[in-house]
């Protein structure tokens, strides 16, 4: 399985970014998704989930209201919506992938995924 994260880059205060991470290798449509955010010498932290059905989301508190994950099972895509950004978002987003049986799993802790992306870097200027 590989898993390619796109989409970031620099943008001011107040805009938004699209990140897309594309999954191949095996079916999509039973991976659990998630993302999450590193800056250096900190911890992977925790961004949104989505079940491989897409029925069920989950989101860090600072995420939520302003982050939206979505995932399009036929293109093999998992999405973050980004809007109203803060310079403290800042940070390598990685997409992480994790095989589910249960269509409404969703996991915020990164040692429950087994597959991730090489990251990528969001600068949100102030």
């Amino acid at each position: 399985v590989q898993l390619q994260a796109s989409g970031g880059g620099l943008v001011q205060a107040g805009g938004s970014l699209r990140l897309s991470c594309l999954v191949s290798g095996r079916t999509f449509g039973t991976y659990a998704m998630g993302w999450f955010r590193q800056t250096p010498g900190k911890e992977r932290d925790f961004v949104a989930a989505i079940s491989w059905s897409g029925g069920s989301t989950a989101y860090a508190e600072s995420a939520k209201g302003r982050f939206t994950i979505s995932r399009d099972n036929a293109k093999n895509t998992v999405y973050l919506q980004m809007n109203s950004l803060k310079p403290e978002d800042t940070a390598v987003y990685y997409c992480a992938a994790d095989p589910q049986t249960n269509p409404l799993h969703v996991y915020s802790r990164s040692h429950d995924y087994d597959y991730w992306g090489q990251g990528t870097l969001v600068t949100v200027s102030s």
